[in-house]
């Protein structure tokens, strides 16, 4: 056996060894949690260094992860920093990096391969790389594996490099980093032996597959299925809509079916870090390959168009009661991306707050997990969340549900709101003040 492989998962198994997690946001944070958890020495690197601040303080930015997960985890031996020198204390690095989308679409690998560079610096012989971030298929093998290698360690040799795609769900209560199966694949046979070893220790299921570029793909199916199914109910909502049926209603009854249907439900558009971007990479990668994925384009733009169907619906309700929506008073349920999460990446609140004011309505939202929209994200909204009141909602012109968190009330909202605009179906008995968008 390779030496510097056996030296690596006699470390794991013994739980001596340490474990470097290369992000800390909502993937980053509860793996090295999950490791602290288990008796692994963790350290946590993040470019922000208020979240290093926060953590070893034990405080969490995360509103589904307590203060005491972090204290917990601090008593484990879990320290977070923003100096990167300290990568060659890990024996086990995983990158947690965002992948966005660029200006016209196209894959953004900057954060991966900046992070791959600084690596470089301070790479040691015996040491495990795992990518977790989303993307391309050939992006460990083709983009990662080379800047590594320029340290003078060869891959499956010196160094062991996998690709173990995040199947993270905020806020699920019933999946979480542990039961959730993890998948692994390798750049050789031996990279992969060492990551099922690492992955082993904190998930109750790995599974190891023949490459990285097999999981790099299956991570981008798992979310393409998503996308094009979200992107058919979207497009059956709006049809339905016209027809006077109610959508939500035909998805229950259709659900009874016992096989061959999996429920999917519409909503003002999709949102988070995967779903909206993920498809894109495929599309942009097929392009190399000569294929045009008309398909999953076409469930992106009914997805993207979702927004702008809510704001016109909303219009045209407002029109009918002699009410324009310019100088009309919006208020919006929910500006996070789904329900009883405060990640607002991506999120279709944020376009309906920003269509309503370009279109002149006088827009407030309410969040209780969103108190502010930060400045850097899009400071010209220039708004903080409101309490939803009686006299609020007397008030609004309109209140439109565009994420349904449990902590609102909803009884009250519907007994006081001249008109809701559901667009999450939450309200399943329509009332007279209560439409589907």
């Amino acid at each position: 056996m390779n030496i510097h492989l056996q030296k690596l998962l006699e470390g794991l198994r013994s739980r001596r060894s340490i474990v470097g997690v290369i992000g800390l946001g909502y993937v980053g944070l509860p793996l090295a949690l999950r490791f602290a958890e288990v008796g692994l020495t963790v350290i946590g690197f993040d470019i922000d260094p208020d979240k290093p601040r926060k953590l070893n303080s034990g405080h969490s930015y995360i509103n589904y992860i307590s203060d005491s997960a972090i204290v917990a985890a601090r008593a484990a031996g879990f320290n977070a920093t923003c100096d990167f020198g300290r990568c060659h204390e890990a024996d086990a690095l995983i990158i947690c990096v965002p992948t966005p989308l660029g200006r016209h679409r196209e894959p953004d690998l900057s954060y991966v391969i900046n992070t791959a560079h600084e690596l470089v610096r301070h790479l040691r012989p015996g040491q495990l790389v795992s990518l977790e971030s989303t993307t391309y298929p050939g992006t460990t093998e083709e983009e990662l594996r080379p800047v590594l290698e320029s340290s003078g360690l060869t891959v499956g040799q010196d160094l062991f490099l996998v690709y173990s795609p995040e199947r993270q769900d905020p806020g699920n209560k019933k999946y979480d980093t542990q039961n959730i199966p993890k998948l692994v694949g390798g750049i050789t046979a031996t990279c992969r032996e060492a990551g099922e070893a690492l992955y082993s220790t904190v998930v109750d299921r790995v599974v190891p597959v023949s490459s990285t570029k097999v999981a790099e793909l299956a991570k981008l199916l798992e979310n393409i299925h998503r996308a094009v199914n979200i992107g058919l109910v979207n497009e059956l909502k709006m049809v339905a809509d016209r027809m006077g049926i109610d959508i939500f209603e035909v998805i229950d009854a259709a659900a009874t079916k016992p096989f061959g249907f999996v429920p999917y439900y519409p909503g003002p558009g999709l949102g988070g870090h995967c779903i909206p971007i993920d498809p894109f990479y495929l599309t942009w990668k097929a392009r190399e390959y000569g294929v045009h994925t008309r398909f999953i384009e076409l469930a992106g733009e009914v997805n993207s168009a979702m927004p702008e169907w809510v704001v016109r619906r909303t219009t045209d309700l407002l029109t009918r009661r002699g009410q324009a929506l310019r100088g009309s008073r919006i208020l919006i349920l929910g500006i996070a991306y789904k329900k009883n999460v405060d990640d607002m990446r991506e999120s279709p609140g944020l376009e309906l707050v920003e269509r309503f004011q370009q279109l002149g309505a006088e827009v407030e939202y309410s969040d209780p997990h969103i108190p502010t929209i930060p400045p850097l994200r899009r400071g010209h909204l220039a708004l903080s969340s409101v309490a939803v009141t009686p006299e609020r909602l007397v008030a609004s012109h309109a209140v439109v549900l565009a994420a349904d968190h449990d902590a609102f009330d909803y009884e009250m909202i519907a007994r006081h709101a001249e008109t809701v605009i559901d667009t999450r179906g939450r309200y399943r008995e329509l009332r007279h003040n209560i439409v589907r968008a």
